[in-house]
């Protein structure tokens, strides 16, 4: 069996051991930072009709237009919201790689849907614009009408001076044309001669509105345009407090339930702090606990150190140190008696008086026949044998700097 002992001097400097740590903890801060969150480090301002983008026919405008007026909005990334929601819930739809997702899709109540009108490709030289952009074929966008089960005809036609609303007479400013529904299944609730541009499924809060450029970031450059926006989210929704959520999921947006996300979120933020500060203890013990590397040494150690570290350990595994007390005590006394030249004929009481005579230990006030009347018989455990031994101990200390101190 071999023992160890530590080296005197520590392989590493103390600097050195800091910044090894500060590094090993800013570079796992930087992993899980990048884990948790890369998906929301990715640029989403690309080209389209979503509403994180700010080309001409996307709908980020409206966006900071309501946000600009204060109203609680939000982009919602999570596919749950589309079966459940608090809320007006804005369906930005666009005639490519919808069809699976809207015939999978049922219509919840407090929805604004806006159909497409645009087609064209993104500018490989700025993706956040369009290129070659132009009318979409009324094919495309009936098909998103049937996989959401909505009957209607979509119609062109020549944008008109003014328009009746139930919010006035308006004029209305769409590119090129404006684009119509003709349906018997649908409420319109703002029409022209030729279809309705905005109208509502009988009986439910789920509205539609045919021509886009009411609300994209090119549309909003008119004054009419943004004005009519803004009266009819007003109609659509019940109160004040009501958020409006725009949906990125159809476009391809969606954010899984990121489990490092929700440990920094609410409610599990407090327990994250807390296992977060538990970490750090554990770490700062385990940095000063252990000490340079140990070194290896005899397997029986030499010297006086050695004998009595062995003795203590025969001692302790005979269980016996609570009898040690008498010994202990016949030991100081023979030791002391011998440093102050006591004579050598003098009995344990005479010894006793005589050291009585010497005075009291410093802080206790106890004198030895005290001390002593503790160590005669065995200590009841070993705290008690360490208490009445460290009082023997410090009396004795006392007295021999008293004796070395004393002028006479």
């Amino acid at each position: 069996m071999t023992e160890t002992s530590q080296s005197s001097a520590a392989p590493f400097a103390a600097r050195t051991v800091a910044i090894l740590i500060a590094v090993a903890v800013f570079s796992f801060g930087a992993i899980m930072v990048l884990a948790g969150w890369s998906p929301e480090l990715r640029d989403r301002d690309r080209a389209g009709d979503h509403p994180f983008s700010t080309s001409a026919i996307g709908y980020n405008g409206i966006i900071q237009l309501l946000e600009a007026q204060g109203y609680p909005v939000e982009i919602s990334r999570f596919k749950s919201n589309l079966d459940g929601h608090y809320g007006l819930m804005v369906l930005t739809l666009s005639t490519r790689g919808m069809g699976k997702s809207l015939e999978e899709y049922e219509l919840q109540p407090d929805t604004l849907i806006v159909l497409p009108k645009w087609s064209g490709m993104v500018d490989w030289t700025n993706p956040s614009r369009m290129k070659d952009t132009d009318l979409a074929n009324k094919s495309s966008i009936a098909s998103v009408l049937d996989a959401l089960g909505i009957e209607a005809e979509v119609i062109r036609t020549d944008v008109p001076g003014r328009i009746a609303t139930p919010f006035g007479q308006t004029a209305i400013k769409p590119d090129l044309q404006l684009q119509l529904l003709q349906s018997e299944k649908l409420t319109p609730i703002i029409r022209t001669g030729e279809g309705a541009l905005l109208s509502q499924l009988p009986g439910r809060d789920i509205y539609i509105l045919a021509d886009p450029d009411l609300i994209n970031t090119f549309g909003l450059a008119e004054r009419e345009n943004a004005r009519l926006a803004m009266q009819m989210i007003n109609m659509m929704r019940y109160s004040e407090d009501e958020p409006i959520i725009f949906d990125a999921t159809l476009h391809g947006f969606t954010r899984s339930e990121n489990l490092l996300q929700m440990m920094f979120d609410i409610p599990f933020l407090g327990v994250t702090l807390v296992a977060l500060a538990a970490a750090l203890l554990l770490g700062w013990a385990a940095t000063i606990r252990f000490g340079p590397p140990a070194r290896e040494t005899r397997a029986i150690a030499l010297g006086k150190q050695a004998l009595a570290d062995n003795s203590a350990g025969l001692v302790s595994m005979a269980r016996r140190e609570t009898r040690m007390a008498p010994g202990y005590l016949s030991l100081i006394r023979r030791r002391l008696a011998k440093q102050i030249g006591a004579p050598r004929k003098l009995t344990e009481a005479q010894l006793s008086e005589l050291f009585d005579r010497l005075g009291p230990e410093d802080v206790s006030g106890k004198t030895f026949s005290q001390i002593e009347a503790g160590l005669r018989g065995p200590a009841a455990n070993r705290e008690d044998l360490m208490h009445k031994a460290r009082d023997l101990w410090r009396w004795r200390r006392d007295i021999l700097r008293r004796s070395m101190n004393d002028p006479s």
